[in-house]
């Protein structure tokens, strides 16, 4: 993966990256958080996606494989982001093989109920791509 150009408009990488891995995003912060902190939602797709994620210098599943240990590591509380980044690995082609033994390795990092919450999270995922099959 190339990175962008210093004169790329973040937001429009962000948008696009964000719509490929999580379509419909921004729509859904917006219509939960804007009222509360005006433009929340354009700031995530601008600077998670477009400054952070669509970076370049590694691929979109090796940052979202990334992205999902991190989360686990951090334990239950971020079931909702965990589930959301373990779709969006899946859409630039994370297996669930690849998916489960990075959340598997979080045990030695978050610990066993870290991990276990996390294979939970991956499990409802699984099941909902199943479902939407």
């Amino acid at each position: 993966m190339t990175k962008p150009a210093p004169d790329t408009d973040s937001y429009a990488r962000g948008k696009a990256l964000s719509e490929k891995v999580n379509p419909g995003m921004e729509d859904a912060l917006q219509a939960r958080y804007d009222a509360l902190v005006p433009g929340m939602s354009r700031t995530v797709v601008d600077v998670a996606y477009g400054q952070f994620y669509a970076r370049g210098v590694v691929d979109e599943k090796t940052r979202l494989l990334a992205t999902v240990a991190a989360l686990t590591a951090l334990g239950g509380q971020t079931k909702p982001q965990l589930k959301v980044n373990i779709a969006s690995a899946r859409a630039v082609g994370a297996t669930r093989e690849e998916v489960s033994e990075i959340i598997f390795q979080m045990a030695l990092y978050g610990g066993l109920p870290s991990m276990i919450n996390g294979l939970n999270a991956a499990l409802e995922v699984f099941e909902d791509e199943e479902v939407a099959a």
